[in-house]
Protein backbone atom coordinates (compact mmCIF):
# COMPACT_ATOMS: atom_id res chain seq x y z
CA UNK A 1 0.00 0.00 0.00
CA UNK A 2 3.22 2.38 0.94
CA UNK A 3 4.80 1.84 -2.24
CA UNK A 4 1.15 2.58 -4.29
CA UNK A 5 0.94 5.74 -2.44
CA UNK A 6 4.33 6.98 -3.07
CA UNK A 7 4.14 5.72 -6.43
CA UNK A 8 0.42 8.20 -6.83
CA UNK A 9 2.23 10.81 -5.15
CA UNK A 10 4.90 11.22 -7.83
CA UNK A 11 2.66 11.17 -10.60
CA UNK A 12 0.77 14.06 -9.14
CA UNK A 13 3.93 15.69 -8.29
CA UNK A 14 5.33 15.61 -12.30
CA UNK A 15 1.96 15.14 -13.97
CA UNK A 16 1.45 17.94 -16.12
CA UNK A 17 4.43 19.40 -17.24
CA UNK A 18 4.35 17.34 -20.67
CA UNK A 19 0.98 18.41 -21.51
CA UNK A 20 1.96 21.84 -20.78
CA UNK A 21 4.77 21.92 -23.13
CA UNK A 22 2.03 20.58 -25.63
CA UNK A 23 -0.80 22.76 -24.66
CA UNK A 24 2.25 25.36 -25.51
CA UNK A 25 3.50 24.22 -28.19
CA UNK A 26 6.96 24.05 -26.98
CA UNK A 27 7.84 20.42 -27.87
CA UNK A 28 8.91 20.10 -31.28
CA UNK A 29 11.02 17.14 -31.71
CA UNK A 30 12.33 14.25 -29.55
CA UNK A 31 14.17 11.07 -30.03
CA UNK A 32 11.47 9.19 -28.50
CA UNK A 33 8.58 11.24 -27.39
CA UNK A 34 6.65 7.97 -26.09
CA UNK A 35 9.51 7.54 -23.31
CA UNK A 36 10.07 11.41 -22.70
CA UNK A 37 5.97 11.57 -21.94
CA UNK A 38 6.51 8.55 -19.26
CA UNK A 39 9.64 9.90 -17.78
CA UNK A 40 7.97 13.69 -17.37
CA UNK A 41 4.81 12.12 -16.06
CA UNK A 42 6.26 9.41 -13.44
CA UNK A 43 9.85 10.57 -11.89
CA UNK A 44 11.95 13.24 -11.57
CA UNK A 45 14.43 13.71 -13.75
CA UNK A 46 17.76 15.54 -14.94
CA UNK A 47 18.07 18.06 -17.75
CA UNK A 48 20.76 19.83 -19.21
CA UNK A 49 21.09 22.51 -22.15
CA UNK A 50 24.00 24.31 -23.47
CA UNK A 51 25.14 27.54 -24.40
CA UNK A 52 28.61 28.39 -25.51
CA UNK A 53 29.57 31.79 -23.95
CA UNK A 54 30.54 33.82 -27.26
CA UNK A 55 29.14 36.97 -26.04
CA UNK A 56 28.78 38.22 -22.03
CA UNK A 57 24.98 38.41 -22.39
CA UNK A 58 22.07 36.89 -23.47
CA UNK A 59 19.42 38.62 -25.70
CA UNK A 60 15.49 37.15 -25.93
CA UNK A 61 16.49 34.92 -28.23
CA UNK A 62 18.71 33.06 -26.78
CA UNK A 63 16.55 32.43 -23.71
CA UNK A 64 14.16 30.69 -25.56
CA UNK A 65 15.22 27.46 -23.91
CA UNK A 66 15.68 28.78 -20.34
CA UNK A 67 12.27 29.56 -20.11
CA UNK A 68 11.04 26.31 -20.95
CA UNK A 69 13.52 24.76 -18.26
CA UNK A 70 11.97 27.51 -15.79
CA UNK A 71 8.90 25.00 -15.94
CA UNK A 72 10.93 21.83 -15.51
CA UNK A 73 12.35 23.21 -12.58
CA UNK A 74 8.99 24.21 -10.48
CA UNK A 75 7.69 20.53 -11.86
CA UNK A 76 10.88 19.76 -9.65
CA UNK A 77 12.68 18.51 -12.25
CA UNK A 78 16.81 18.69 -12.03
CA UNK A 79 18.24 21.67 -14.13
CA UNK A 80 21.81 21.41 -15.44
CA UNK A 81 23.39 24.86 -17.69
CA UNK A 82 26.47 23.48 -19.42
CA UNK A 83 28.29 26.69 -20.57
CA UNK A 84 30.51 25.79 -23.43
CA UNK A 85 33.88 26.57 -22.21
CA UNK A 86 35.32 24.41 -24.58
CA UNK A 87 33.21 23.99 -27.96
CA UNK A 88 32.98 27.45 -27.73
CA UNK A 89 36.84 27.85 -28.58
CA UNK A 90 35.48 25.94 -31.74
CA UNK A 91 32.28 27.51 -32.77
CA UNK A 92 28.84 25.88 -33.61
CA UNK A 93 28.66 25.39 -37.29
CA UNK A 94 25.04 25.53 -37.22
CA UNK A 95 23.29 27.45 -40.08
CA UNK A 96 26.57 29.73 -40.62
CA UNK A 97 28.54 30.24 -44.07
CA UNK A 98 31.74 31.26 -42.33
CA UNK A 99 33.41 30.59 -39.39
CA UNK A 100 33.06 31.66 -36.23
CA UNK A 101 36.04 33.75 -34.86
CA UNK A 102 38.00 31.97 -32.30
CA UNK A 103 37.46 33.93 -28.53
CA UNK A 104 40.82 33.97 -26.23
CA UNK A 105 40.68 32.13 -22.81
CA UNK A 106 40.31 35.85 -21.00
CA UNK A 107 37.11 36.14 -23.68
CA UNK A 108 35.44 33.05 -22.67
CA UNK A 109 35.83 33.31 -18.70
CA UNK A 110 34.40 37.30 -19.17
CA UNK A 111 31.67 36.00 -21.39
CA UNK A 112 30.74 33.39 -18.79
CA UNK A 113 30.15 35.16 -16.17
CA UNK A 114 27.90 37.23 -17.90
CA UNK A 115 25.88 34.14 -19.07
CA UNK A 116 25.77 33.46 -15.50
CA UNK A 117 24.14 36.56 -14.61
CA UNK A 118 21.75 36.21 -17.55
CA UNK A 119 20.31 32.90 -16.50
CA UNK A 120 19.47 33.89 -13.09
CA UNK A 121 16.45 35.89 -14.20
CA UNK A 122 14.70 32.37 -15.11
CA UNK A 123 16.20 30.01 -13.12
CA UNK A 124 17.51 29.43 -9.30
CA UNK A 125 20.51 28.55 -8.27
CA UNK A 126 20.15 28.35 -4.41
CA UNK A 127 17.25 27.39 -2.30
CA UNK A 128 15.37 23.88 -2.43
CA UNK A 129 16.11 21.89 -5.91
CA UNK A 130 18.44 24.51 -7.09
CA UNK A 131 19.87 24.45 -10.94
CA UNK A 132 23.59 23.71 -11.63
CA UNK A 133 26.44 25.21 -14.08
CA UNK A 134 28.75 23.20 -15.49
CA UNK A 135 31.51 23.93 -17.85
CA UNK A 136 32.57 21.40 -20.66
CA UNK A 137 36.02 23.08 -20.59
CA UNK A 138 36.75 21.52 -17.29
CA UNK A 139 36.51 17.68 -18.58
CA UNK A 140 37.70 18.60 -22.32
CA UNK A 141 41.25 19.48 -20.35
CA UNK A 142 43.80 17.12 -20.17
CA UNK A 143 41.43 14.54 -22.22
CA UNK A 144 44.06 13.52 -24.67
CA UNK A 145 43.62 13.87 -28.05
CA UNK A 146 44.05 10.12 -29.47
CA UNK A 147 42.18 8.79 -26.22
CA UNK A 148 39.35 11.14 -27.37
CA UNK A 149 39.27 10.08 -30.85
CA UNK A 150 39.48 6.38 -29.86
CA UNK A 151 36.76 6.91 -27.34
CA UNK A 152 34.05 8.88 -29.29
CA UNK A 153 35.22 9.62 -32.94
CA UNK A 154 35.24 5.71 -33.41
CA UNK A 155 31.25 5.92 -33.29
CA UNK A 156 30.80 8.57 -36.25
CA UNK A 157 30.75 8.39 -39.87
CA UNK A 158 32.07 11.27 -41.93
CA UNK A 159 29.53 10.61 -44.96
CA UNK A 160 26.45 10.50 -42.21
CA UNK A 161 28.14 13.89 -40.32
CA UNK A 162 28.43 15.61 -44.18
CA UNK A 163 24.71 14.87 -44.58
CA UNK A 164 23.73 16.71 -41.47
CA UNK A 165 21.96 20.24 -41.94
CA UNK A 166 24.60 21.42 -39.50
CA UNK A 167 26.87 21.37 -42.34
CA UNK A 168 25.09 22.11 -45.50
CA UNK A 169 25.28 26.04 -45.35
CA UNK A 170 29.25 26.17 -44.64
CA UNK A 171 29.75 23.12 -47.13
CA UNK A 172 28.15 25.37 -49.55
CA UNK A 173 29.19 28.70 -48.97
CA UNK A 174 32.42 28.55 -47.00
CA UNK A 175 33.58 25.12 -47.02
CA UNK A 176 33.93 23.11 -43.76
CA UNK A 177 37.42 22.45 -41.68
CA UNK A 178 37.95 19.43 -39.40
CA UNK A 179 38.17 21.89 -36.64
CA UNK A 180 34.69 22.12 -37.06
CA UNK A 181 34.01 18.86 -37.63
CA UNK A 182 34.75 18.34 -33.96
CA UNK A 183 32.29 20.38 -32.69
CA UNK A 184 29.51 17.76 -32.91
CA UNK A 185 31.86 15.04 -31.32
CA UNK A 186 32.41 16.97 -28.43
CA UNK A 187 28.79 18.29 -27.50
CA UNK A 188 27.56 14.55 -28.13
CA UNK A 189 30.55 13.49 -25.74
CA UNK A 190 29.55 16.55 -23.35
CA UNK A 191 25.34 14.57 -22.91
CA UNK A 192 27.60 11.48 -22.53
CA UNK A 193 29.39 12.71 -19.78
CA UNK A 194 26.81 14.44 -18.18
CA UNK A 195 24.33 11.12 -18.09
CA UNK A 196 27.19 8.81 -16.30
CA UNK A 197 28.43 11.80 -13.44
CA UNK A 198 24.75 13.14 -13.06
CA UNK A 199 22.25 10.52 -14.45
CA UNK A 200 21.18 13.28 -17.24
CA UNK A 201 18.81 11.38 -18.84
CA UNK A 202 17.29 14.74 -21.32
CA UNK A 203 18.97 17.06 -23.76
CA UNK A 204 17.29 20.13 -24.59
CA UNK A 205 17.56 23.01 -27.25
CA UNK A 206 16.71 24.92 -30.03
CA UNK A 207 15.31 23.37 -33.22
CA UNK A 208 18.73 24.23 -35.30
CA UNK A 209 20.65 22.06 -32.64
CA UNK A 210 18.40 18.84 -33.58
CA UNK A 211 21.30 17.58 -35.21
CA UNK A 212 24.11 17.62 -32.44
CA UNK A 213 21.28 16.51 -30.20
CA UNK A 214 20.67 13.26 -31.77
CA UNK A 215 24.62 12.71 -31.66
CA UNK A 216 24.22 12.68 -28.12
CA UNK A 217 21.40 10.40 -28.06
CA UNK A 218 23.08 8.13 -30.10
CA UNK A 219 26.13 7.71 -29.15
CA UNK A 220 24.56 7.00 -25.79
CA UNK A 221 22.77 4.11 -27.78
CA UNK A 222 26.06 3.03 -29.09
CA UNK A 223 27.54 3.03 -26.12
CA UNK A 224 24.93 0.77 -24.39
CA UNK A 225 25.97 -1.81 -26.95
CA UNK A 226 29.30 -1.95 -26.49
CA UNK A 227 29.38 -2.10 -22.16
CA UNK A 228 25.59 -3.48 -22.28
CA UNK A 229 24.21 -0.60 -19.84
CA UNK A 230 21.08 0.88 -20.03
CA UNK A 231 21.53 4.51 -20.25
CA UNK A 232 18.79 6.63 -21.14
CA UNK A 233 19.46 9.86 -23.24
CA UNK A 234 16.34 11.36 -25.06
CA UNK A 235 16.81 14.45 -26.89
CA UNK A 236 14.48 17.15 -27.36
CA UNK A 237 14.07 20.38 -29.12
CA UNK A 238 11.56 23.78 -28.80
CA UNK A 239 10.56 25.69 -32.15
CA UNK A 240 12.86 28.40 -33.30
CA UNK A 241 11.23 31.92 -32.62
CA UNK A 242 11.40 33.03 -36.02
CA UNK A 243 10.12 36.49 -37.51
CA UNK A 244 8.21 35.84 -40.77
CA UNK A 245 10.94 36.57 -43.33
CA UNK A 246 12.81 33.38 -41.16
CA UNK A 247 14.81 35.54 -39.24
CA UNK A 248 15.61 34.78 -35.45
CA UNK A 249 13.80 36.67 -32.85
CA UNK A 250 15.86 38.94 -30.69
CA UNK A 251 16.82 41.81 -32.41
CA UNK A 252 15.40 44.82 -33.90
CA UNK A 253 16.10 47.32 -36.04
CA UNK A 254 17.68 48.98 -32.90
CA UNK A 255 19.98 45.99 -32.25
CA UNK A 256 19.53 42.71 -30.17
CA UNK A 257 16.31 43.29 -27.29
CA UNK A 258 19.26 42.04 -24.32
CA UNK A 259 18.62 40.59 -20.66
CA UNK A 260 21.12 42.91 -18.99
CA UNK A 261 19.71 46.36 -17.75
CA UNK A 262 22.76 47.81 -18.63
CA UNK A 263 22.57 47.33 -21.86
CA UNK A 264 19.40 48.42 -23.27
CA UNK A 265 16.87 50.98 -21.60
CA UNK A 266 13.51 49.44 -20.22
CA UNK A 267 11.72 51.88 -23.07
CA UNK A 268 13.92 50.52 -25.88
CA UNK A 269 13.23 46.78 -24.52
CA UNK A 270 9.83 46.98 -23.69
CA UNK A 271 9.51 48.72 -27.76
CA UNK A 272 11.52 45.77 -28.63
CA UNK A 273 8.86 43.62 -27.72
CA UNK A 274 6.02 45.62 -28.62
CA UNK A 275 7.23 45.19 -32.14
CA UNK A 276 7.24 41.30 -32.40
CA UNK A 277 5.78 40.43 -35.38
CA UNK A 278 1.97 39.34 -35.28
CA UNK A 279 2.62 35.86 -36.58
CA UNK A 280 4.75 35.18 -33.04
CA UNK A 281 3.07 36.80 -30.58
CA UNK A 282 1.52 33.47 -29.61
CA UNK A 283 4.72 31.93 -28.66
CA UNK A 284 5.90 34.80 -27.08
CA UNK A 285 3.32 34.28 -24.95
CA UNK A 286 3.77 30.90 -24.72
CA UNK A 287 7.18 30.76 -23.61
CA UNK A 288 7.71 34.14 -21.08
CA UNK A 289 4.08 34.24 -19.55
CA UNK A 290 1.97 31.48 -17.51
CA UNK A 291 -1.41 33.19 -19.35
CA UNK A 292 -3.55 30.20 -20.26
CA UNK A 293 -2.93 29.61 -24.60
CA UNK A 294 -7.22 29.61 -24.47
CA UNK A 295 -6.78 33.34 -22.99
CA UNK A 296 -3.82 34.23 -25.29
CA UNK A 297 -5.57 32.83 -28.28
CA UNK A 298 -8.86 34.82 -27.51
CA UNK A 299 -7.07 37.99 -26.64
CA UNK A 300 -4.72 37.97 -29.80
CA UNK A 301 -7.84 37.23 -32.21
CA UNK A 302 -9.64 40.09 -30.40
CA UNK A 303 -7.29 42.64 -30.75
CA UNK A 304 -3.81 42.25 -32.02
CA UNK A 305 -2.47 45.58 -30.66
CA UNK A 306 -3.67 45.38 -27.01
CA UNK A 307 -2.06 41.93 -26.61
CA UNK A 308 0.97 42.64 -27.77
CA UNK A 309 0.72 45.81 -25.18
CA UNK A 310 0.41 43.32 -23.04
CA UNK A 311 2.78 40.91 -24.22
CA UNK A 312 5.40 43.88 -24.06
CA UNK A 313 4.17 44.63 -20.26
CA UNK A 314 4.47 41.40 -19.37
CA UNK A 315 7.80 40.39 -20.84
CA UNK A 316 9.07 43.58 -19.52
CA UNK A 317 7.87 42.80 -15.50
CA UNK A 318 9.36 39.32 -15.94
CA UNK A 319 12.82 40.33 -17.01
CA UNK A 320 13.39 43.91 -15.46
CA UNK A 321 10.72 44.00 -12.68
CA UNK A 322 7.63 45.76 -12.42
CA UNK A 323 8.71 48.92 -11.48
CA UNK A 324 10.64 49.28 -15.43
CA UNK A 325 7.40 47.81 -16.82
CA UNK A 326 5.75 50.83 -15.70
CA UNK A 327 7.79 53.20 -16.44
CA UNK A 328 8.35 51.74 -20.11
CA UNK A 329 4.60 51.54 -20.59
CA UNK A 330 4.08 55.32 -19.33
CA UNK A 331 6.38 56.64 -21.54
CA UNK A 332 5.35 54.50 -24.48
CA UNK A 333 1.82 55.80 -23.70
CA UNK A 334 3.03 59.72 -23.31
CA UNK A 335 5.28 59.39 -26.60
CA UNK A 336 2.37 57.65 -28.88
CA UNK A 337 -0.85 59.27 -27.27
CA UNK A 338 0.30 63.21 -28.52
CA UNK A 339 1.78 64.86 -31.15
CA UNK A 340 3.44 66.90 -28.92
CA UNK A 341 5.88 65.17 -27.34
CA UNK A 342 7.49 66.05 -23.66
CA UNK A 343 11.11 65.11 -23.60
CA UNK A 344 10.34 64.89 -19.75
CA UNK A 345 9.48 61.61 -20.99
CA UNK A 346 11.39 60.31 -23.82
CA UNK A 347 13.94 57.60 -23.58
CA UNK A 348 17.25 59.38 -23.22
CA UNK A 349 20.84 58.94 -23.51
CA UNK A 350 23.55 60.79 -22.66
CA UNK A 351 26.78 61.10 -24.11
CA UNK A 352 30.40 62.72 -23.69
CA UNK A 353 31.59 64.99 -26.49
CA UNK A 354 34.31 66.72 -26.90
CA UNK A 355 33.82 68.84 -29.37
CA UNK A 356 32.35 72.27 -29.70
CA UNK A 357 30.21 70.95 -32.54
CA UNK A 358 29.49 66.77 -34.00
CA UNK A 359 27.72 65.90 -37.13
CA UNK A 360 24.43 65.10 -37.10
CA UNK A 361 24.84 61.71 -38.60
CA UNK A 362 28.29 60.91 -36.24
CA UNK A 363 25.72 62.33 -33.43
CA UNK A 364 22.99 59.72 -33.94
CA UNK A 365 25.50 56.53 -35.16
CA UNK A 366 27.28 57.28 -31.44
CA UNK A 367 24.04 57.55 -29.82
CA UNK A 368 23.09 53.99 -31.23
CA UNK A 369 19.54 55.73 -32.72
CA UNK A 370 20.87 54.60 -36.32
CA UNK A 371 23.26 51.60 -36.81
CA UNK A 372 25.69 54.07 -39.07
CA UNK A 373 26.01 56.96 -40.50
CA UNK A 374 25.00 55.65 -43.92
CA UNK A 375 21.81 54.14 -42.09
CA UNK A 376 21.04 57.61 -40.84
CA UNK A 377 21.61 59.53 -44.18
CA UNK A 378 19.32 57.01 -46.02
CA UNK A 379 16.32 57.54 -43.40
CA UNK A 380 17.01 61.86 -44.12
CA UNK A 381 16.97 61.25 -48.05
CA UNK A 382 13.53 59.95 -47.11
CA UNK A 383 12.19 62.10 -44.63
CA UNK A 384 12.05 59.36 -41.93
CA UNK A 385 14.02 61.13 -39.13
CA UNK A 386 12.59 64.77 -37.49
CA UNK A 387 14.95 66.90 -34.95
CA UNK A 388 12.68 68.68 -31.76
CA UNK A 389 9.58 68.18 -34.20
CA UNK A 390 11.10 69.17 -37.57
CA UNK A 391 11.47 66.62 -40.87
CA UNK A 392 15.78 66.26 -41.06
CA UNK A 393 16.55 67.44 -44.56
CA UNK A 394 20.24 68.08 -44.71
CA UNK A 395 22.39 65.38 -43.43
CA UNK A 396 25.85 67.66 -43.21
CA UNK A 397 23.96 69.89 -40.39
CA UNK A 398 26.41 70.41 -37.36
CA UNK A 399 25.10 69.92 -33.77
CA UNK A 400 26.49 71.94 -30.79
CA UNK A 401 27.07 70.91 -27.68
CA UNK A 402 25.76 73.97 -26.41
CA UNK A 403 22.33 72.50 -28.04
CA UNK A 404 22.76 69.13 -26.80
CA UNK A 405 23.15 70.25 -22.95
CA UNK A 406 18.74 71.19 -23.38
CA UNK A 407 18.70 67.91 -24.90
CA UNK A 408 17.40 67.60 -28.69
CA UNK A 409 14.83 64.48 -29.52
CA UNK A 410 15.05 63.03 -32.23
CA UNK A 411 12.30 61.01 -33.94
CA UNK A 412 13.00 58.06 -36.29
CA UNK A 413 9.95 56.56 -38.56
CA UNK A 414 6.80 56.43 -36.55
CA UNK A 415 7.77 54.67 -33.24
CA UNK A 416 11.29 55.67 -32.25
CA UNK A 417 12.03 58.51 -29.99
CA UNK A 418 15.68 59.44 -28.51
CA UNK A 419 16.16 62.83 -26.51
CA UNK A 420 20.45 63.06 -27.05
CA UNK A 421 22.17 65.28 -24.63
CA UNK A 422 25.88 65.57 -23.81
CA UNK A 423 26.70 65.72 -20.44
Amino acid sequence: MGDRLMEFTLKGKFMGLYETLKDRNLLYQSTDEEKLKDLLTNKKITVYSGTDPTADSLHIGHCVPCTILRRFQQAGHKIIILVGGATAAIGDPSGKTDMRPMLTKEQLAHNIEGIKRAYSKFLRFDGDNPAIIVNNADWFKGYDYVDFMRDVGVHFNINKMITNEIYAKRIQEGGLTFFEMGYMLMQAYDFLYLNEKYNCELQWGGADQWGNIVAGSELGRKMNFIDNKNRIMIGATNPLLLTPEGKKMGKTEKGAIWIEKDKISAYDFYQGIYQTPDACVEMMYALFTDIPMDEVRKTIKDDIVASKKRLAFEITKFIRGEEDAIEAENMSKNLFSSSNIDKDNAPTIELSISTDTIGLLDLLTLAKFTQSNGEARRLIEQRGLSMDGQVILDSQIKISTTDLKKGILFKKGKKNYLLIKSK
